[in-house]
């Protein structure tokens, strides 16, 4: 399969990267913030939803880049930033729009009622896988009605 890439520049945009990127995991060490440029950047292991449709077993994860543009602040809840090893668990990514738009804050929920909250001017995400695929047994499961 080729390589992923989605740029998203809406909310609808943003709807089809946060699809992909459902049950990614990542290290706390692979979030990057660099405040004079307004990136950031998260480094995951994304599970391949495109290629999972009725398989039973041998699913993908693929090494992958989330950034944003446009960063303000960047915000971190229920999680230790210092714990560079503590591995995290993506569930989606949600915009919360401030007035009238187009800023507003782009929210990363994660697994255990943790998040990071990125203040930003208007939407400009990308997401891009930069490595092959690996198999991996597991599909994550979600509780019913989730």
């Amino acid at each position: 399969m080729d390589a992923l890439k989605l740029l998203a520049l809406d909310e609808e945009d943003l709807g089809v990267v946060s699809a992909h990127v459902q049950d990614a995991v990542f290290k706390v060490a692979g979030i990057h913030y660099d405040a004079r440029r307004r990136q950031f950047s998260l480094v995951i292991n994304r599970f391949v939803w495109e290629t999972a449709e009725g398989k039973r077993k041998n699913f993908e994860r693929r090494r992958a880049l989330l950034s944003f543009k446009c960063v303000t602040a960047v915000r971190s809840l229920g999680f230790d930033r210092a714990d560079m090893e503590a591995v995290l668990d993506l569930l989606a990514v949600q915009f919360l729009v401030k007035g009238e738009g187009p800023e507003g804050t782009v929210e990363l929920v994660l697994a255990g009622d943790a998040l990071i909250a990125l203040d930003v001017e208007c939407i400009e995400a990308q997401l891009a896988d930069t490595g092959g695929a690996w198999e991996t047994a597991f599909r994550p499961r979600h509780p019913e009605g989730g």
